[in-house]
């Protein structure tokens, strides 16, 4: 590397002006490979950066459960990354892998209802014309949808299209992403075992950066990556198990998307309240009473664990806006398919909060 870094003649007496641009040109060529090199190096990473970003959030995530595992298995980190790694495989990737081509068979089913027509939306009931600014236009919608699905849609598919477009490549890319979080568990075992000099070489990195809050900044992305994964991503992936496995039991239409449903107003943190309470009623309405009853059940321990859950874990610091969060999720899916739904939020989230800490010092610093 020295040839990049070597330093200028110094100019001699008479060729001061011929010396300073053949110094200029050096330098550009110089700064030319450099950019070459950091661009060629970015392409062939690019394609792994998912991966990467994903392994080292989870292990993050986990490494406290990492070392208690360790101490308990007498001292033996190997044996106890090998185990947490299979337990994350079966704990996690089963319930994605489920979502992920229940969603597209959902999908691929209701694309097939549309275009055959099959598609039935009951007629609307006369009281939604009395509804205040929009009670007419939706009556009217809601009337042509329920005989003609397809001539209710026409007007809107411009619009919708790209979005759509979006949102079905971001379902189909559930296999992928499956595989892509695979790999990123398997990863996720190495990097327990080099977590000291790995942290050691990201503090140094960042104390560049910034030799004051360098290493602050680190431990500061450490424990919102801790606080997100767990308090948020942790207890809305329970949820949306527990409501999934509730709902497939009890043969709910549309199971997948309304456990995705939960799983997304989960991370938002908004709640499971907008699917559990309609599902809930619907069980009542449709099922007989014991089903029914266990259904109410198993969607109620999952309302009462984000009124009762989730707060224990969001009071241990987290303070990012739950506008943020939203955009970490849908800009996620968008950029990720599936597995951004969880990468993104948590991304986001440490980047608010850096940027948070940062402006506060800067604040400080001036004065004001």
């Amino acid at each position: 590397m020295d040839v990049f870094w070597k330093s200028a003649r110094k100019p001699e007496a008479g060729d001061g002006a011929s010396l300073r641009d053949h110094n200029a040109i050096e330098l550009a060529i110089r700064l030319s490979l450099i950019a070459i090199l950091i661009y060629w190096t970015a392409v062939i990473v690019f394609p792994f950066a998912p991966i990467i970003a994903w392994s080292v959030i989870m292990a993050v995530a986990l490494y406290p459960v990492f070392a208690w595992l360790s101490s308990r298995l007498g001292g033996r980190p190997r044996l106890a990354a090998v185990a947490l790694t299979c337990m994350s495989l079966v704990l996690v990737v089963g319930p994605v892998t489920w979502l992920g081509l229940d969603l597209i068979e959902a999908s691929t089913g209701l694309i097939d209802s549309v275009n055959a027509g099959k598609l039935a939306v009951p007629p609307p009931v006369a009281s939604v014309k009395e509804w205040p600014l929009i009670g007419q236009q939706l009556y009217d919608f809601w009337s042509l949808a329920s005989t003609n699905m397809r001539s209710a849609l026409a007007p809107l598919l411009p619009q919708l299209k790209p979005l759509g477009e979006k949102l079905i490549e971001a379902v189909s890319s559930a296999g992928v992403g499956t595989l892509k979080f695979l790999l990123s568990v398997v990863v996720m075992g190495f990097l327990f075992l080099y977590a000291e000099p790995l942290v050691a070489v990201v503090e140094n990195l960042a104390s560049r950066i910034d030799g004051a809050q360098g290493a602050r900044f680190v431990a500061l992305a450490g424990d919102t990556i801790r606080a997100v994964s767990r308090g948020v991503i942790g207890v809305s992936l329970l949820q949306a198990v527990v409501a999934g496995a509730g709902m497939t039991l009890a043969a709910v239409p549309g199971a997948s998307v309304l456990t995705l449903l939960v799983l997304i107003l989960g991370i938002v943190q908004v709640g499971p309240g907008l699917v559990t309470v309609p599902v809930a009623i619907w069980a009542w309405l449709s099922l007989s009473p014991l089903p029914a009853l266990g259904l109410t059940i198993c969607l109620g321990a999952v309302s009462l664990s984000d009124a009762l859950v989730k707060p224990f874990f969001l009071s241990r610091g987290l303070t990012t806006p739950m506008i943020v969060t939203f955009v970490g999720v849908i800009g996620g899916i968008l950029a990720h398919g599936i597995i951004g739904l969880f990468v993104g939020p948590i991304v986001v989230a440490v980047a608010w909060n850096l940027a948070d800490a940062w402006l506060h010092d800067r604040d400080a610093g001036s004065g004001r």
